[in-house]
């Protein structure tokens, strides 16, 4: 089983480790990308932490972290933006999904996104309009 029931996202967050969700493509037709989203558990909060990068990835190379940046001018603006702080495990799922169009029951473990590129890849990376 990939995804995660909320109990047990609830559970990784609330034991210190990451859950993410991959979100899609991003960019435009001469700058393509994929986003995904990170609910980081940092001490007595949570935070909601939004990755966009480079669509450089293929079947075999699917290590999201390892991506360069979509626009390496605006690097800091792209990768690892802090979009949301929280008290809560619940309050921080929640968060990220009405900021950034995660869906409810998509959670994986940390490390766990590059699958979903993966199968994104395999799909022939469907575009889509990515939540703004």
């Amino acid at each position: 089983m990939r995804y995660l029931v909320e109990s047990f996202a609830v559970g990784a967050l609330t034991r210190g480790r990451s859950v993410e969700q991959f979100l899609g493509p991003a960019g435009d037709a001469h700058a393509l990308g994929v986003r995904w989203v990170e609910v980081v558990p940092t001490g007595s909060q949570f935070k909601v932490v939004l990755h966009t990068s480079a669509d450089v990835g293929s079947e075999s190379f699917c290590d999201l972290v390892e991506f360069p940046a979509l626009d390496p001018e605006k690097e800091d603006d792209e990768f690892g933006l802090e979009i949301a702080t929280a008290t809560g495990a619940h309050d921080a799922l929640a968060l990220a999904e009405h900021r950034t169009g995660a869906v409810r029951g998509r959670w994986v473990n940390q490390g766990m996104a590059q699958d979903e590129y993966r199968d994104f890849v395999l799909a022939g990376r469907p575009r889509h309009v990515s939540p703004s």
